[in-house]
């Protein structure tokens, strides 16, 4: 079924429900219609949730470990490095910090398009390319509404930050820190779930589907499998970095510990895209080549699969036409037919703002961001990559100095971090693995 197809029922859906409130609002009782009308959905749902997926040929995707290692090209497992305690906590700290202003500047425009971005950047005087925060919010944003039930979205514009806003981009972070403090190097999927169970109060889509799974009695993988549509969406991606911060030049390493992440609410390439950004980080330790780096991530997933291909070609995209725009626009005629918020045409945005930095942290977090989609997600990663590339010391202070050492929480009883603290309790387990 074409994605015309879809929106066409999309908006169908839509005509239905006006004419129903406005039935309604007549005092006309549509009760039973509307019963009608919700079992007809059911009934269609559950048959589009039987429809067997055939196999294709042209990709291999796997998801089991074993299976995705055997399907993986060659790589380097383990690089050695030499950097002192005091640079390796730097790079720590860069990664954090990096990770929230990338988010933080995608939060205002979150799943816009690249000309929303664009014109809305214009119509309230912003440079465009991007050097700062938003100054102001798009108008279809509440500056009253609470932001994961935390900030205030009117406090996370450039003339009133005081703190990095709660957001799940920064939650399951500190998250997966935690897991590592209380189950070890060695947590399993079961592990993380019951974290989960534990400290998480907000989630959205694949993480929705798998907590409310885990509440029911299920375990992984089941938990990513049952009733949950979004299995190869964002949501695995955002929760890569800590894997990379704790295992500095060891992206296999970090490759696992995300597949043991992602099979709770993931698969396939849902999956590939937590490794492949977890190898990147902890490669970005030890090159600060975005190539390299690439290579490094494509080498921890299956040859074949569609990010590997997606990926692949982002980059050939780019040092063939050497042009941000133009690439973009092959990325978008190739992948725009995936979700705003799927893991594949997001993480090209992000290699694509990635390259185009050229070793620029605000070049880097700005044209990822101007991409659209999933701006918060994208910008965070493309940060977290170039903070621990330059180190916090790289990192211009206009993008971390409002955050005051702050990130608020809405993980249950941790309503506060500092940032400084997160970096040393990473560096702390960082320093383990680099013993072992």
């Amino acid at each position: 079924m074409s994605k015309d197809l879809l929106n066409e029922i999309s908006a169908k859906v839509q005509r239905f429900k006006d004419f129903a409130i406005a039935k309604h609002e007549l005092g006309v009782n549509i009760h039973e219609l509307l019963a009608e009308y919700e079992g007809c959905i059911e009934e269609f749902t559950e048959k589009v949730k039987e429809l067997s997926v055939v196999e294709s040929t042209q990709y291999n995707e796997p998801d089991t470990l074993k299976d995705i290692r055997d399907s993986r090209p060659e790589g380097s497992r383990q690089i050695p490095f030499t950097l002192s305690d005091a640079e390796l906590y730097d790079k720590i700290l860069g990664g954090w910090l990096g990770r929230a202003a990338g988010c933080l500047l995608g939060i205002p425009v979150e799943v816009m398009t690249k000309d929303y971005i664009k014109n809305f950047a214009a119509a309230v005087g912003e440079a465009y390319p991007l050097n700062d925060y938003w100054g102001t919010l798009p108008p279809h944003r509440s500056p009253y509404k609470k932001h994961y039930g935390h900030t205030r979205l009117s406090d996370i514009i450039r003339p009133f930050i005081r703190s990095m806003a709660s957001d799940d981009d920064m939650m399951y972070s500190v998250l997966n820190l935690m897991i590592l403090e209380e189950y070890g190097i060695d947590f399993t999927p079961d592990d993380v779930g019951d974290a989960w169970l534990k400290y998480l109060a907000q989630v959205c889509t694949a993480e929705k589907m798998a907590l409310r799974n885990l509440r029911a009695g299920l375990k992984p993988p089941e938990t990513a499998i049952v009733d949950n549509p979004y299995w190869e969406w964002i949501g695995a991606s955002i929760r890569a970095d800590t894997w990379g911060w704790v295992s500095p030049g060891r992206p296999e390493m970090a490759a696992e510990m995300a597949y043991k992440d992602a099979t709770v609410s993931h698969i396939k390439n849902g999956i590939y895209g937590e490794m492949f950004f977890a190898a990147m980080i902890a490669a970005a330790f030890v090159t600060s080549d975005i190539r390299s780096l690439v290579q490094i991530g494509l080498s921890e997933i299956p040859a074949r699969c569609r990010l590997a291909e997606a990926i692949t070609q982002t980059v050939k995209w780019y040092d063939e036409l050497n042009d941000w725009n133009k690439t973009w626009d092959k990325i978008n005629e190739a992948y725009g037919h995936y979700h705003a918020v799927h893991t594949i045409n997001n993480a090209c945005f992000t290699i694509l703002g990635l390259l185009h930095g050229e070793g620029d942290f605000t070049k880097t977090i700005s044209y990822t961001v101007m991409a659209g989609f999933d701006t918060d997600c994208t910008g965070a990663t493309a940060g977290s990559i170039a903070g621990v590339i330059y180190g916090r010391k790289g990192l211009p202070s206009r993008w971390y100095e409002p955050f005051n050492d702050t990130l608020e929480s809405y993980i249950i009883g941790h309503p506060e971090e500092k940032f400084t603290e997160l970096a040393q309790r990473t560096m702390a387990i960082a320093k383990a693995i680099l013993c072992k």
